[in-house]
């Protein structure tokens, strides 16, 4: 058993990020884009507004080894007061609707907000819902939108660069 916890510790605890080259020129378009508007890294605030959490998964996918672009300055922060951009997710739900305002008010300028995937943009399959309240622009100015059920990383990368102008 001790052979076996030792041979563990010694081994390597994760892959290396996988080699794509489109992927990587993507990032380090991002981050330049990033570094010559903001002057440092981009720092993300995922909100999900009431969606089905498809395109959670790929914006969380965007951290995960595969993606691994932290190492392009993209980050994803806790609160909202230390983001410059709000990517919200789904439609958005009368119990949400405070709280996207609420996020909304607490980010600092200069402050983009991106809606993402189809319930994002247009409510989607939710629109007849009557638990929804709209689309993310009816409740906080949109600066682009990201649509696809569900977008994919590489798409919410490449709608990141142009957000920033690249």
């Amino acid at each position: 058993m001790f052979r076996t916890l030792l041979s563990g510790l010694r081994s390597p605890l994760a892959e290396p990020p996988v080699a794509d080259p489109e992927l990587a020129a993507l990032g380090a378009q991002l981050d330049a884009a990033a570094r010559r508007r903001l002057g440092r890294g981009l720092s993300i605030r995922a909100v999900d507004a009431g969606s089905c959490n498809g395109c959670e998964l790929e914006l969380h996918a965007l951290s995960n080894a595969f993606y691994d672009l932290e190492r392009f300055g993209l980050r994803f922060v806790a609160s909202p007061r230390h983001a410059d951009v709000l990517m919200v997710t789904g439609p958005v739900t009368w119990h949400m609707r405070e709280a996207l305002v609420r996020t909304y008010a607490a980010t600092p300028d200069p402050k983009w907000v991106v809606a993402v995937g189809d319930c994002g943009v247009g409510c989607g399959v939710f629109a007849a819902s009557p638990a929804c309240v709209g689309s993310v622009a009816q409740v906080v100015p949109v600066d682009l939108t990201i649509p696809g059920c569900p977008p994919t990383p590489a798409r919410l990368l490449a709608g990141l660069l142009a957000l920033l102008g690249g």
